[in-house]
């Protein structure tokens, strides 16, 4: 990593990238309903001002010979041998990170203020908004792992709210409660992994732990690594953490399409990356890494072919993608890059793709029910062609954004040249076949075919303040990855954090690999036109389906695999310390009780009040007394 420097001009500024959608936030919950009428243009309009400053900070940053620079703050934490110093640090890594959150950020709360026009509580919508755009620049931003936990939890916070906003439905309050549980088993390995830090490190700032990696024992950096992990699964919604995911879209769409799609669920991976000083020093840490990345892309691409619900595909999705994000940094430096340029193309289709799902929603009388869609691609034109834009990134159709980022995972998987490399590739190019099924099973069912509408339902365009938004998004879905590959390459702007990228020897030509994904995904589009488009859609969908497909309808049975590891195992503990506590703890104190108030009721039966009955004991006495007296005499 290159030297941090102190920040002048904007970049000193940069914490004004935090403080204002946190006083956007603030300014909308303490200020009731006074500000309803205009909430939601304050909400809007921080991120936009947020969104600016990020570019204006990033062109600064672009000048300096460094491009990294540190914001120092103030004292957050100063007892013992503990010293954590509240800063921020702006550098080519937290730069696009700050732009993607602020950008699609400020795209999403337009979209937002139409999609949200008729809720009574759009205000607070918007305030919890502003929340988490705060909470995850802090995250991005901090300068120190505490700083991030920080950030962190906020994140995690803010999504609890947003995803139980409807919390008069029981679906979404108990979609929350899963989230939150879910995340804070990902948040006990991060916070296991930063005090390890402290412990060995005597800190945990990214300069001091960064540059102390290199002193510990290997099973201490692995042990490290395998806990930020944990942490990163649990936020990115990756194997075995991934069953909270698809359940947030109880939330509203732009919720699914800002933190469940585009920012908040890359957290994990901006982690990884991150600390990648930490990474580089752990093999095993980092085939872990892929590991898991390549198991959930696989478990996501299976499960997003057997719902009928557009947002729970679209939700199978992320946790796809995101595991090829985790496959690419798990390769270390040669696939860094190559997973952060993934990233943010993500960021930009699967949002379009989540705002798209929203605007087929909102003209559908908010159903979900793919089969109760069809033919909209003439009553939706805008939304249909924004979407169908993203649909094509995401299957990788050549030259738009998906086939170069994609691809380059792909690549460098395979560039492994062992046989964890070309399983986990293999494993990549199944799911990219897979991933153009189910997104041509969308595309058909959504907009093509007979309309399968209910009675009443009289499906419209989606207002310019919501279709707008989309445009932005599926001009980017179309241009993002060539620009980051080939025309402005993400390996020159990160080179400051990662290093020169070394000339990769393909084992097999880039060229090749591109023309076996293109076949790939048109098989896959064939295979989703021979058993879906050709064929009338039921509206109600079968009961009898193979094992495969039931499987895939229950998530593969996380759930059920969760419960019965974790679950019931953890139920059954507390029952029997609950009875050892009540039958055994319990238990001892009450019989002694009982026994001492037993025997002091009984022996109070003695206590008659009489005076001959005193006297008759006394006169007992003495007889005892004088019989023992006798005894002893006389022996």
């Amino acid at each position: 990593m290159s030297e941090v420097l102190p920040a002048e001009g904007l970049l000193g500024a940069s914490w004004l990238l935090i403080a204002l959608p946190l006083a956007g936030a603030a300014v909308l919950l303490l200020g009731g309903r006074r500000t309803d009428r205009w909430g939601h243009l304050l909400g809007t309009a921080t991120v936009v001002a947020a969104f600016v400053l990020a570019l204006l900070c990033t062109f600064q940053l672009a000048g300096l010979e460094e491009r990294s620079a540190d914001v120092d703050l103030f004292t957050f934490i100063s007892t013992g041998d503990l010293d954590v110093r509240a800063g921020l640090l702006f550098d080519p890594l937290s730069a696009i990170f700050a732009l993607l959150i602020t950008g699609v950020g400020s795209l999403i709360h337009v979209y937002s203020i139409g999609y949200m026009a008729h809720d009574p509580a759009r205000r607070r919508f918007f305030a919890y908004l502003n929340l988490f755009v705060a909470a995850m620049l802090l995250l991005v931003l901090g300068n120190s792992f505490v700083a991030l936990y920080v950030g962190w939890e906020g994140v995690g916070l803010a999504s609890y709210l947003l995803i139980a906003f409807w919390y008069t439905r029981p679906a979404a309050a108990t979609a929350a409660k899963k989230a939150f549980i879910m995340n804070r088993v990902g948040d006990v390995g991060l916070a296991l992994a930063i005090f390890l830090m402290f412990a060995q490190l005597g800190t945990t700032s990214y300069a001091g732990v960064f540059g102390g990696v290199g002193t510990l024992a290997g099973g201490t950096i692995t042990a490290i690594g395998l806990l930020l992990l944990l942490g990163a699964c649990g936020k990115s919604g990756q194997f075995p953490l991934q069953a909270w995911l698809p359940d947030a879209m109880e939330g509203p769409t732009p919720v699914s399409a800002l933190i469940h799609a585009a920012t908040m669920v890359t957290a994990g991976v901006y982690l990884i990356a991150r600390s990648a000083p930490i990474y580089d020093l752990t093999e095993t840490a980092r085939t872990v890494v892929m590991a898991i990345g390549a198991l959930t892309l696989l478990i996501g691409a299976i499960a997003g072919c057997a719902y009928d619900d557009i947002k729970k595909v679209l939700a199978y999705s992320t946790v796809s993608q995101i595991g090829y994000m985790f496959l690419a940094v798990g390769l270390g430096p040669a696939g860094y890059v190559a997973g952060l340029a993934h990233l943010l193309a993500h960021g930009f289709f699967k949002a379009g793709l989540f705002l798209g799902a929203g605007s087929v929603m909102h003209a559908m009388n908010d159903s979900v029910d793919m089969r109760r869609f069809g033919g909209l691609w003439k009553k939706l034109p805008v939304t249909f062609v924004t979407f169908g834009l993203g649909y094509l990134a995401l299957i990788g159709f050549p030259f738009l954004s998906g086939y170069f980022t994609k691809d380059a995972i792909i690549e460098a998987t395979f560039d492994r040249d062992d046989w964890l490399g070309w399983t986990t590739g293999g494993i990549a190019v199944l799911a990219a076949g897979l991933t153009a099924f189910y997104m041509t099973r969308l595309m058909l069912m959504t907009f093509f075919g007979r309309a399968r509408w209910e009675e009443g339902v009289h499906p419209h365009e989606s207002p310019s303040v919501m279709t707008a938004p989309m445009v932005v998004l599926a001009v980017g879905s179309v241009f993002s990855g060539a620009l980051l590959v080939s025309i402005f390459p993400l390996s020159d702007w990160l080179e400051p954090v990662f290093g020169e990228p070394e000339e990769a020897a393909h084992v097999i030509a880039p060229a090749t690999i591109g023309i076996a994904l293109t076949v790939i995904m048109l098989l896959g589009v064939l295979a989703a036109w021979l058993f879906v488009g050709r064929r009338e859609v039921p509206v109600t969908a079968p009961v009898r389906v193979s094992p495969v497909t039931r499987a895939a309808r229950n998530a593969l049975y996380a759930d059920t695999i969760n419960e019965s590891l974790f679950m019931r195992p953890g139920q059954w503990l507390t029952r029997a310390l609950v009875w050892v506590d009540n039958r055994g703890v319990d238990g001892a104190v009450n019989g002694l009780a009982a026994t001492l108030g037993g025997s002091s009721s009984r022996l109070g039966r003695a206590q008659t009040g009489f005076v001959r009955t005193y006297a008759l004991g006394m006169l007992g006495g003495a007889v005892l007394v004088a019989g023992a007296l006798l005894a002893v005499t006389a022996g």
